[in-house]
């Protein structure tokens, strides 16, 4: 009797909020888990050791997702070898200005982190997926991609920016049995949510309040883990109906 073969998800951006939660939900699937951060070492450390907690393995990788020649690095060879059953793109930054007050390297800065991240990421990590004829791909976007809001013009750029990208991408590698889904998050309870007026957002949504990781890792792990999988190119909206 054969070992059953080995299930890798790469989580990038898997150290804090929506990335720990997937990561450690995919864990609990059966996933090994390579997890990419930046620079939040014990955080990343952490995460890992929950992961190990369930019986995986878990590999973290510190590198910056906007550098080309550091995702080649860590991952070009790696993928080759064995390459992920899922892909989850999870990592961004946010620069929030109005847009009469925003700075080049606001713009700039946001664009090439959380849209040009996701072409590193996938272009790096695509031929291999392609080459074994399987996969799932979840490229987390935001409700600010899907409505807009004051403040983002940036951040809400790159992640309508994903959306578009990740549909296109759909058309090219379905026949491939690759599925490419967006995850759209509301205001979710993170450390990058901590200091907005929780009450003003609350009366703007129809649930009444803030999602949690978890909700959105849940959904996450199904279009990762789902054997039975019809849902290709879509936007699913974790947003406690904010997006209606």
């Amino acid at each position: 009797m054969t070992a059953p073969k080995r299930r890798i998800a790469l989580v990038v951006g898997g150290s804090r909020g929506i990335g720990q939660a997937t990561a450690i939900r995919l864990a609990d699937s059966g996933f090994d888990i390579w997890l990419t951060y930046r620079s939040r070492h014990e955080a990343a450390n952490e995460v890992k050791r929950e992961i190990e907690k369930r019986g995986r393995v878990c590999e973290c990788m510190a590198f910056d997702i906007a550098d080309r020649a550091a995702v080649e690095a860590a991952l070009r060879e790696r993928v080759e070898k064995t390459p992920p059953y899922a892909v989850v793109f999870n990592a961004g930054v946010t620069k929030d200005n109005l847009f009469v007050w925003m700075t080049q390297e606001e713009w700039n800065d946001v664009i090439r982190v959380d849209l040009g991240g996701f072409f590193n990421i996938i272009n790096t990590v695509l031929f291999s997926m392609l080459a074994q004829k399987q996969g799932r791909i979840v490229a987390v976007s935001s409700v600010s991609g899907q409505i807009g809001q004051a403040g983002q013009a940036n951040y809400a750029a790159a992640k309508a920016g994903i959306i578009g990208a990740a549909k296109s991408l759909a058309r090219e590698v379905g026949k491939r049995d690759i599925s490419v889904n967006v995850v759209a998050p509301g205001v979710i309870e993170t450390d990058m949510t901590a200091d907005l007026p929780k009450d003003e957002i609350n009366a703007l949504i129809p649930m009444g309040r803030l999602g949690t990781p978890e909700e959105a890792a849940a959904v996450i792990n199904f279009l990762c883990s789902e054997n039975h999988m019809y849902i290709h190119g879509q936007v699913i909206g974790v947003n406690g109906g904010l997006s209606m």
